[in-house]
């Protein structure tokens, strides 16, 4: 069985192969033992934590075989980003030319940098490792995280963001960056993602251009990936397209990679998801006929736990889950104890 729980000291090892299989791009988990180890901690930090209000917590998950122990994937959740550490985009715009006189009309894209989504939610570092990429636990990773929340909601922001890994080539070079390099920095784009990874973002301040960039003024490649995805990435962003997320014009500032963001009570999984009692039944007293994967999970913060699994009933009636001992096991519950699920 696959849990999904919050992360602990003991995963170190697990967190650090993930974070070097994820490779170029993948910012909020680079290579480097101390911040790996601080993410750990504050993230056991955040779920100990008494919040009235969302601030500078970060709750990271591990995806756990329950027979092996093996660790197959992780994803987390920012509280509230820019709160400590600016966050910086650019917002794409327009700015119209005109003359009547000439008989001219121009609308020519801008990018402005902005610091628009201070405060918000972001969910992140979805990662799920290569042997692991079948079946529904990918989808399981990310909408578990809206389960999450919505048991959570003071927790968290009103508005939830994604920041999607942007286009760059297998050694990590990105066609957007290559031109902000040539007009305004003298580093290459991984060491520059390294930078940002590692938390250290002075830099963008003292050297990015404080004034709009007209983009059709960037190189014809730069051009083409403003908003575009990685390839490896187009399967997170159309789940996050289901759920009723929408690009509204803001990139990232070294890949040009689209965030998309979403209002939390909007969200397909938050409004989909049910939550009642636990009736611990054997296997034959489910009606499986028209079996349906269900991802279930406790309510609880620090021990939070999550699987899914075909041997799950809704009860609609008197507002219950029917689960077997093992689902039961697994999310740490008894009998009439209250748990939440939706459909995968």
């Amino acid at each position: 069985m696959q849990v999904l729980r919050p992360i602990s000291e003991k995963d170190f090892a697990a967190l650090k192969t993930i974070a070097i299989e994820s490779g170029h791009g993948f910012t909020s988990l680079p290579v480097d033992d101390d911040l790996l180890s601080s993410k750990i901690a504050r993230s056991e930090q955040s779920f100990a934590k008494t919040v009235a209000q969302p601030k500078d917590e970060g709750y990271l998950f591990v995806l756990e075989d329950s027979d092996s122990g093996e660790i197959l994937g992780t994803t987390a959740i920012e509280a509230a980003v820019g709160m400590q550490t600016p966050l910086y985009h650019y917002h794409l715009g327009k700015t119209v030319h005109h003359s009547r006189t000439l008989n001219v009309y121009n609308t020519v894209d801008i990018l402005s940098m902005c610091n628009d989504y201070t405060g918000a939610s972001e969910i992140c570092t979805l990662f799920l490792r290569e042997p692991f990429r079948k079946g529904l636990a990918g989808r399981f990773l990310s909408r578990s995280r809206f389960n999450f929340m919505a048991l959570h909601a003071d927790r968290f922001s009103d508005t939830v963001i994604a920041e999607m890994r942007g286009v760059s080539d297998e050694d990590g070079h990105s066609p957007f960056w290559q031109w902000l390099q040539e007009h305004f920095f003298s580093i290459e784009f991984p060491q520059a993602d390294h930078l940002v990874g590692l938390g250290d973002k002075v830099f963008i301040s003292e050297l990015m251009p404080k004034y709009p960039i007209y983009a059709n003024l960037l190189s014809k490649k730069a051009q083409a990936v403003i908003g575009q995805v990685h390839e490896k990435t187009k399967p997170a962003l159309r789940l996050l397209e289901k759920e009723g997320f929408e690009h509204r014009g803001y990139v990232d500032l070294f890949d040009a990679g689209p965030t998309v963001e979403s209002r939390l009570q909007n969200i397909k999984t938050v409004r989909e998801t049910k939550r009642g009692a636990v009736r611990i039944v054997k296997p034959e007293e489910l009606n499986l006929t028209e079996a349906q994967t269900w991802s279930v999970s406790n309510c609880g913060l620090a021990h939070f736990r999550a699987t899914f699994d075909t041997q799950v009933n809704w009860c609609g009636n008197t507002a219950a889950f029917k689960v077997t001992a093992d689902i039961a096991s697994a999310l740490q519950v008894s009998e009439g104890d209250e748990i939440s699920g939706f459909i995968l």
